[in-house]
């Protein structure tokens, strides 16, 4: 495997790392901004938004979705760059977290069901999803802490890290958008996953902040690969010009409170890796 490249540093608690059409998306929670990121190390701000969690997809029209967590509602980021509004979430609940979108336009947003920022007890979270015309819906529940999510290749299986139960959960997606029972994809031990990703071989690649790693597993929790970093990897994704670069978001983890990162902590890292990325994100 090759070694591990910094392309940009001095960030807050990063997360959410998305290739689309070329280029490298992440957010940094803690400015409230998404930013492209270039394999120079360059950063642009894409969007301004105050809000952590700030978590974003890619509709299949190559429209942005964000995750306003602060606000309880889904943002859509038009061709000018200017947001609106794409769903109301109020109502379900708040604590919004990760997001994905199929193939069909499916949307697949999730809420962990209280404030571990502020120490609050663990309530089991959902799965929400919202349809193209803006509908939402729960569809999934009893996730002890639903993190990471991605849609297989063609689109039959929505794969969720359920992080305080060290697991990674399936869910077959339906015609209308539903999901069936969820199902034990990967038993990971002490691990908790963050975010994650699929590959061309169907391993699924995840981050963990306690262990300070990424890991690459089979469907049973078979371990294929590890990278190891020196801070809390909080996500990661496969793209580049071949799908073989796995990006990682990755920050000093302090705990629960005010500021959960050391300031400055945050970077973008790459490293080259044998199988390219598949499904989404």
């Amino acid at each position: 495997m090759s070694r591990i490249r910094t392309l940009a540093t001095g960030m807050g608690l990063v997360e959410s790392p998305r290739w689309h059409q070329g280029r490298l998306y992440v957010s940094d929670w803690t400015a409230g901004e998404v930013c492209a990121v270039g394999l120079d190390g360059t950063v642009e701000v894409v969007a301004s938004v105050a809000s952590l969690p700030l978590c974003t997809a890619w509709s299949p029209d190559g429209r942005m979705t964000i995750v306003d967590s602060a606000r309880s509602r889904l943002l859509r980021r038009e061709p000018d760059g200017t947001l609106t509004v794409r769903a109301e979430l109020g109502a379900l609940g708040h604590w919004w977290n990760d997001v994905v979108i199929d193939g069909r336009g499916n949307t697949y947003v999730n809420r962990i069901g209280f404030d571990m920022l502020a120490g609050e007890q663990p309530v089991p979270g959902h799965v929400t999803l919202v349809t193209p015309d803006g509908t939402a819906r729960d569809v999934a529940g009893g996730l002890l802490f639903p993190n990471g999510m991605a849609v297989t290749p063609d689109d039959s299986t929505l794969v969720v890290a359920d992080s305080y139960a060290g697991r990674l959960v399936a869910f077959d997606i339906g015609p209308d958008g539903s999901l069936s029972e969820g199902r034990p994809w990967a038993e990971l031990g002490a691990d908790a996953p963050d975010g994650i990703c699929i590959d061309a071989e169907g391993a699924v690649w995840y981050a963990t902040v306690p262990g300070r790693r990424c890991v690459r597993v089979r469907r049973g929790g078979e371990v294929l690969e590890t990278v190891e970093l020196d801070r809390g990897g909080f996500s990661c994704t496969l793209g580049g010009p071949d799908g073989r670069t796995l990006f990682v978001a990755a920050a000093e983890w302090l705990g629960p409170g005010a500021e959960p990162v050391r300031p400055g902590s945050g970077r973008v890292l790459a490293v080259e890796v044998g199988v390219p990325g598949a499904g989404r994100p």
